[in-house]
């Protein structure tokens, strides 16, 4: 069972131009998704590296001022304390718009990092093939979702990542097929579809999603 995409947000074209309007609506999507890998940088190469760079500093004013009152260390601890959790929110708030080891490393050990922190029972098989930043980001972002609503605990899952021509291919064994129309969501608007076979519950969900 093939999956219908949902209209996205892109812009419009106007009447008797499908082919046209699919066009945009595709280059809006990869546009997206440049633009949050662009800010996960921005964040990671300017905020983060300040806020490090602070709590560093700090930390080296503290050893110089040794004589200096204990409730003075104690406020620059405090200091580094609140830069380190500052700094740590905003990690996680980089990883949410584009995760760092997906741009560096790709789809297999961002996908296991994520299997890990979830403490789902996955095993992905991907080779070391890139795909662009669109399509591995809507792939990651689907099948990230769809692993926080199975939770820790649930029945393993076989992830399968390939490539056909210029099309990314997920197959997702072993899941619970409900979830397809969720994960249809993060890629329609890059004109990637779903296949659903199995069910009525535990089956095999397909996402094809067109790359670089």
């Amino acid at each position: 069972m093939t999956l219908e995409p949902a209209h996205c947000a892109a812009p419009r074209a106007g009447p008797g131009q499908g082919t046209d309007e699919l066009s945009r609506a595709r280059r809006w999507g990869r546009g997206q998704w440049q633009r949050r890998r662009r800010l996960e940088r921005q964040l990671h190469d300017g905020a983060a590296l300040r806020i490090s760079a602070l709590a560093l500093q700090l930390g080296l004013f503290r050893h110089r001022v040794l004589d200096a009152d204990p409730d003075l260390h104690g406020a620059i601890d405090g200091l580094q304390d609140e830069l380190h959790a500052v700094l740590q929110e905003l990690r996680d708030v980089a990883g949410q718009i584009y995760p760092p080891l997906l741009d560096e490393a790709g789809l297999g050990p961002a996908l296991g990092e994520v299997a890990d922190r979830i403490g789902s029972p996955m095993r992905v098989h991907a080779p070391a093939d890139r795909f662009g930043p669109a399509a591995e980001g809507a792939a990651y972002f689907a099948l990230a979702d769809c692993l926080a609503a199975i939770g820790p605990g649930g029945p393993p899952v076989d992830v399968v990542v390939r490539r056909d021509g210029e099309v990314l291919v997920v197959d997702v064994r072993g899941v619970d097929v409900r979830h397809a129309e969720a994960m249809l969501d993060q890629l329609s608007c890059l004109g990637g579809t779903i296949d659903v076979t199995g069910g009525p519950h535990t089956g095999t969900i397909t996402a094809r999603i067109p790359c670089e």
